[in-house]
């Protein structure tokens, strides 16, 4: 007995993995890349030296603020020194910028002509301040490219301290263990202190400021018995203005050239410390006022 009704054929669409489909390995993918991605910035920022995540922290900072106003630089990290001289804390103001004496308005005269000069020279300072902070971050930013270009450089990147300081931008060339800048009682700078100096005068060269030099020791004495650490820091101090202005930095630019012995150390807790012994060189403000210290 035959029939009339249609057949009807029903076909079943399989979706793999079941009702969620594929969609846990699109979620797996993400994770393994986003740990790729996590490992391989532990290991650039476990092999970047102090130095490169410092500047790599100046790319993304404005270009007219510093990330380090006096003191420390790479080997302190931003931490204080002490109360006084050279030894800053991390909060100080790069400019203090002193209000002019206001009239009182019950004097007599130009009282509004005197406020419209001061304000006008007060705006003419800020503006000599800005620029000036932001060619000296220009200029730390150079030095530091400069010595990352150099390979034979590379391994003292950690005997240079580059910050700001009230008095200007402070390049320091300091003593690590075993990596000297000078022979124990030499006056002479070695092969790696006179390249460093070389790079930092192709810098300073390109820009006006005034520049003083001076010479620092640990507390340790002289080996020398014939000269005390004041001459040994005045002579050194004085080698490395010999190497910078034989590298092109004129000598009207040398605003001072001292030795400071062990009077002002970088780590007054430890006197002995190698890092006590450095050559500081500043590119002096505008408005810096020379140190009342004597000088050669």
């Amino acid at each position: 007995m035959s029939s009339n009704r249609p057949i009807i054929v029903k076909k079943v669409k399989k979706i793999a993995g079941g009702h969620h489909g594929g969609a846990w390995k699109v979620a797996y993918a993400d994770f393994v890349t986003a740990m790729m991605a996590f490992f391989l910035l532990m290991w650039l920022i476990n092999t970047s030296s102090p130095e490169q995540k410092r500047g790599i922290a100046d790319y993304f900072a404005p270009a007219s603020v510093s990330a380090s106003t006096s003191g420390s630089g790479g080997i302190l990290g931003g931490t204080a020194l002490g109360e006084v001289g050279a030894m800053q804390k991390g909060a100080t103001p790069i400019f203090e910028t002193v209000a002019p004496a206001t009239t009182p308005s019950s004097q007599t005269g130009d009282s509004n002509g005197d406020g419209a000069a001061d304000a006008a020279d007060k705006a003419a300072e800020d503006e000599i301040a800005r620029r000036e902070a932001a060619e000296f971050q220009q200029a730390e930013m150079s030095l530091r490219q400069a010595l990352q270009d150099m390979p034979e450089l590379a391994e003292m990147s950690r005997n240079i301290i580059v910050d700001q300081t009230p008095e200007g931008l402070r390049i320091q060339l300091v003593d690590q263990e075993g990596r000297p800048m000078f022979d124990p009682g030499s006056t002479v700078p070695n092969d790696r202190a006179r390249l460093i100096l070389q790079a930092a005068a192709r810098i300073i060269q390109s820009l006006p400021n005034r520049v003083s030099i001076s010479g620092h020791t640990d507390a340790a004495p002289n080996p020398d018995p014939r000269n005390s650490n004041w001459e040994l820091s005045s002579a050194r101090a004085n080698s490395a203005r010999r190497v910078l202005t034989n590298a092109g930095l004129s000598e009207d630019r040398i605003a001072q050239v001292s030795g400071k012995a062990g009077s002002d150390p970088l780590f007054p807790d430890d006197p002995y410390q190698a890092a006590n012994r450095r050559i500081a060189i500043v590119l002096l403000r505008a408005s810096s006022p020379l140190p009342a210290d004597g000088g050669l």
